[in-house]
């Protein structure tokens, strides 16, 4: 069992950043591929970055060059930095911990990209 808790969503100006935050408790967090989603009112829920246990790091075509996934297994924390924000980048955000047999999600952080 894993309890994830995101964090460091908020209203930016288009063209700014945010730094997500995602802190994890209960199970061993390393063995867990980590992943940030997003869902934007009236879409449906999309992958937005993935970083695996072994490492290897996935984005969205959308957001390549624009956000970094990280974490640091010692904290049991992920995070995503998201710079040059867009509009279309506004959306609930939530963190996800997987192995092949479960997947574990937190509550959502609003993001809100406007002038």
């Amino acid at each position: 069992q894993v309890q994830l808790v995101e964090s460091g969503g908020g209203l930016v100006r288009p063209g700014g950043s945010l730094g997500l935050s995602c802190a994890a408790s209960g199970s061993i967090f390393s063995i867990y591929d980590k992943g940030w989603y997003r869902q934007a009112p009236g879409k449906q829920r999309e992958l937005v970055a993935l970083i695996t246990r072994g490492g290897r790091i996935n984005y969205a075509n959308s957001v390549k060059g624009r956000f970094t996934i990280s974490r640091d297994n010692a904290k049991n924390m992920v995070y995503l930095q998201m710079d040059s924000l867009k509009p279309e980048d506004t959306a609930v955000y939530y963190c996800n911990a997987a192995t092949v047999n479960y997947s574990y999600w937190g509550q959502g952080t609003q993001v809100t990209v406007s002038s």
